[in-house]
């Protein structure tokens, strides 16, 4: 029979254990003590959003390297440590910035009186649900995230308005669940009847990466950011994600009932997009956002656009680089007779997820509330004087802040090819499930390191580089392993993530996390209340996001249930052993035996 663990998964590493000391310090003065352990570093930096670049002095006694920076403001702060010029994640934080791009670990400062909105209080908490939906505009599965309130699972009658949320450039759909923490900023002003109660939908604002390499169509082209109209994304929101929401979700479907927004590149869309769909959205907010005058006819009649629309909100701040573009776009507006509310801030870094917490704070009272929402656009003050000092938005920016980068992994007909640039260095070795030994690296004239692997296009594996002794996850990949101490990479093959999939238009199954629990669960959509259970058992450096996101626990169910080869079903991802069937990760020395232990216990339901 074919088997979809063998396709689903390659040989298994065993993510590090954690080590004996204590990276980040938070000191009763609010300065940040970073510490560091790396005997074979010539040289090691921290990168922190609060401070900058700052070098590390190694302390002859314990063999850390280590430096106190800040006081620094009560908030959360991407950091990495850079060791000889190689950027490197702190592999003592299970909190990552999940990214396309660059790999940052996350600080968190903790506030001393008060609160900050983001805080995890002892409140009713939502739900956050990751959902795999077709969507006919990708031609494959696509991906988002659903924050759903507190009352949802016990009101069953009751449906809600919807604001959909998109990220940045070269963030994930996770970025506003992780980083900016969308569902503890709602569940605390639910808590304290200062929202209403709404859905919030995660949607990822560039599907292409997502796509299959075929060839002359590379993964991650075609993102159509400047016409809203014919590109994938606006395609799949309005053919794919919107229905999907609307037919899986108790939501109230008019333009009264419906928000979009988002931060940096993803309030572009959701400007660009909302603006141009008046009949389906009435609040719109943008959050330090690039901006641009789309679907002009909509700025030639203001009394009928300032009908239609109850919120239209920005905040940027003065530090940012998107600043003197954003400034433009409302003073436009304000020249048209549009109205629109604005906020500037002058302390929170610039293009930061700090603003995007405090904007969220800001705009989640005002929607779906039109008297709120009324008496701020009616106070809005006008746009901010122009002093020729603006920090404007262009190529070359665009160049610096995301420099053309290597390929990895580069994927033929059946080989896969890794890189990293690392000019410096002396030996890079490449660590992989599939290889017993670490593979040799060659550079060429650029600093570029690769390896070719033969026959593992289609495979599923983890892998990390070890640049002179230290290992690197892979900076142009995407995906990381969630383990508890460093994090590798994982090759999903050149179908990418959603390759098992491929075009099927199956039912899918939900994923929720309990991460205070440290649980997660599946459950199938014909799965009802007398459906067999499968408890999945982490390993010892597994996170609750492991079985499924290196695993792909969810995508063995999906497909075996809808070949009718196995019956709908609840998988229980715990720490210990649980109801129905259990199957314990540290039985199994690999990710592929785990894999099949699963399947043959699905097959037997």
């Amino acid at each position: 029979m074919f088997s979809l663990a063998a396709a689903c998964v390659g040989l298994s590493m065993t993510c590090c254990s954690q080590a004996d000391y204590q990276s980040t310090i938070v000191n009763e003065d609010g300065t940040v003590t970073f510490q560091y352990k790396n005997d074979k570093a010539k040289e090691v930096f921290v990168d922190i959003q609060f401070a900058g670049k700052n070098q590390m002095t190694r302390d002859s006694e314990t063999g850390l390297w280590t430096v106190t920076l800040g006081p620094a403001a009560p908030d959360m702060y991407p950091y990495c440590f850079q060791v000889d010029g190689i950027s490197v994640m702190d592999p003592m934080c299970e909190q990552y910035f999940p990214n396309e791009g660059f790999k940052n670990s996350l600080l968190e400062i903790p506030a001393k009186e008060g609160s900050l909105p983001h805080d995890i209080k002892d409140v009713p908490h939502g739900r956050m649900e990751y959902v795999h939906y077709y969507s006919e505009s990708l031609g494959s599965t696509n991906t988002a995230l659903v924050y759903l309130p507190p009352t949802y699972q016990t009101d069953t009658e009751k449906s809600y308005p919807v604001f959909y949320l998109i990220s940045g450039t070269t963030d994930t759909e996770e970025v506003y669940y992780k980083v900016g923490r969308v569902n503890y900023i709602l569940d605390n002003l639910l808590a304290e009847g200062k929202a209403k109660e709404m859905i919030v939908v995660l949607p990822y604002g560039n599907p292409t990466k997502l796509r299959p390499v075929t060839p002359g169509f590379g993964r991650g082209m075609g993102m159509g950011m400047g016409g809203f109209g014919g590109d994938v994304f606006s395609n799949d929101m309005t053919n794919d994600l919107m229905p999907y929401i609307e037919s899986h979700y108790r939501t109230i479907n008019d333009r009264e009932s419906r928000a979009i927004g988002g931060f940096s590149r993803g309030g572009n869309q959701g400007l660009g997009y909302g603006l141009s769909n008046l009949d389906k959205f009435a609040y719109l907010c943008s959050y330090s956002s690039f901006t641009g005058t789309y679907n002009t006819s909509i700025y030639e009649n203001a009394e009928e656009t300032n009908s239609k629309i109850r919120l239209l909100w920005s905040g940027v701040g003065t530090d940012d680089f998107l600043f003197g573009n954003s400034r433009d776009f409302t003073e436009f507006l304000d020249q048209k007779g549009i109205r629109n509310a604005k906020v500037y801030t002058h302390d929170k870094f610039g293009h930061t997820w700090m603003n995007a917490k405090y904007f969220l704070s800001l705009t989640l009272p005002l929607l779906f509330n039109p008297e709120a929402s009324e008496e701020v656009m009616s106070q809005a003050i006008p746009t901010i004087a122009r002093t020729g000092e603006e920090a404007q938005f262009t190529a070359g920016v665009m160049a610096a802040l995301f420099p053309r980068s290597i390929t990895s992994p580069v994927f033929s007909e059946t080989d896969v090819t890794f890189q990293i640039q690392a000019p410096n260095a002396e030996v890079v070795t490449l660590e992989c499930e599939l290889s017993e030994k670490p593979l040799a690296m060659e550079r060429d004239n650029d600093g570029v390191w690769s390896v070719t692997i033969p026959n593992a296009a289609d495979i599923v594996f983890e892998y990390n580089f070890n640049v002179d002794g230290t290992r690197v996850c892979d900076a142009s990949n995407m995906y990381l392993s969630p383990c508890k101490g460093f994090k590798p990479s994982v090759s999903y093959g050149k179908q990418g993530k959603f390759y098992m999939y491929t075009t099927d238009n199956i039912k899918h199954g939900i994923v929720s996390y309990d991460y205070a629990a440290d649980k997660a669960e599946y459950r199938h959509p014909d799965a009802d209340e007398n459906a067999p259970v499968i408890t999945l058992v982490m390993g010892k450096n597994h996170t609750a996001e492991s079985w499924f996101k290196v695993g792909n626990a969810a995508a063995i169910a999906d497909i075996l249930a809808a070949k009718g080869w196995a019956k709908p079903c609840r998988l229980i991802v715990s720490a210990t052993r649980g109801e129905g069937t259990n199957i314990e990760a540290d039985d199994y020395n690999t990710w592929p035996e785990r894999a099949t232990a699963l399947e043959k216990a699905l097959l037997k339901l």
